[in-house]
């Protein structure tokens, strides 16, 4: 299996987990949800660490944090990263796994919002065409139950301004992660201490322990996965790739969950998914273009690609 291969195969396997995890998270739909994002944090810090001491990279850890500018932008995205993890826990338990699906689909379309709000980024006709459909995907759940999705907007707005706070971190994703879950365990630290004070859910059954320790290898192997991937294959790929996630968290919903598809979420995820289509299209014609811009016969005596003329032939 070559390269590009194998970092599919880890694409599709990180998106799985991913599109998956809503099946673990509902067995522990009994512990309160901010003690289960406590846990989560602690056990996702101890894999980090040991995976990062055996491939001795922890001072790459410290290094990260090593200047209050970099301290307090790895902490703001740790801050919305758990915000997003504490949102998708809550979900799953009060049974709203199908909104939350609806949330990691728009993803991509607020992070090319906030790439236009925040550093002026161009959008071409088709991304402002599935900006619009995934806004009146928005307006029909709105108007038709009455209220907002709040919990799809808050997850992909979280998981956007996360993003947004590690554009410009000059670390790699292992790294970084564990410097967020690093800054957040003071934290967690207090939040399990005040529920094991009054009878955790640690400790009180042998399966409820092992399912919160679960969570930090759950946590930690499709984030190295999808950084094995993101190193492999092509931009565009794993932008369709990851949409397998949303999918898979829309399936557990409805077909094992048993989640209400209404007929309003019936005219709103067509919308959206045909946003994603003219998103995705735009993306794959964009890279076939970067791709023919640059050809071996434009290299100069250096080795450095230059832009192809317009009347070279295409390869």
């Amino acid at each position: 299996m070559g390269e590009p291969a194998r970092g599919v195969a880890s694409m599709v396997a990180a998106c799985t987990i991913w599109g998956l995890s809503a099946l673990y998270y509902k067995l522990l739909d009994h512990v309160p949800p901010l003690e289960v994002l406590a846990h989560r944090t602690l056990w996702s810090f101890a894999f980090f660490a040991v995976v990062l001491g055996l491939r001795g990279r922890l001072r790459m850890l410290f290094a990260a944090i090593d200047r209050p500018g970099k301290a307090v932008r790895i902490l703001a995205a740790a801050f919305f990263i758990s915000c997003n993890w504490f949102l998708f826990i809550l979900s799953v338990q009060t049974g709203h796994v199908t909104e939350a699906s609806l949330g990691y689909y728009i993803f991509p379309l607020v992070a090319v919002l906030l790439g236009f709000v925040v550093f002026g980024e161009r959008l071409g006709r088709a991304q402002w065409m599935a900006v619009a459909l995934a806004a009146a995907a928005v307006l029909v759940l709105t108007l038709g139950n009455g209220v907002a999705p709040w919990i799809a907007l808050a997850l992909a707005a979280t998981f956007g301004l996360y993003g947004l706070m590690k554009k410009r971190l000059a670390v790699g994703p292992v790294v970084s992660v564990t410097a967020e879950v690093l800054l957040l365990s003071p934290v967690a630290l207090a939040v399990l201490w005040v529920y094991q004070r009054d009878g955790g859910a640690y400790g009180a059954s042998l399966g409820d322990s092992l399912l919160l320790m679960l969570s930090g290898p759950l946590t930690a192997v499709p984030l190295m996965l999808f950084a094995y991937a993101a190193r492999r294959v092509t931009y565009a790929t794993v932008g369709l790739v990851q949409y397998l996630n949303p999918t898979l968290q829309f399936l557990v919903a409805v077909a094992i969950f048993g989640e209400p598809f209404g007929a309003y979420d019936a005219i709103a995820f067509p919308l959206i998914w045909t946003a994603l289509a003219i998103y995705s299209l735009a993306t794959l014609s964009r890279e076939r273009a970067a791709r023919r811009a640059v050809t071996p016969s434009s290299a100069d005596p250096t080795g450095v690609m230059r832009p192809r003329s317009e009347g070279a032939a295409k390869p």
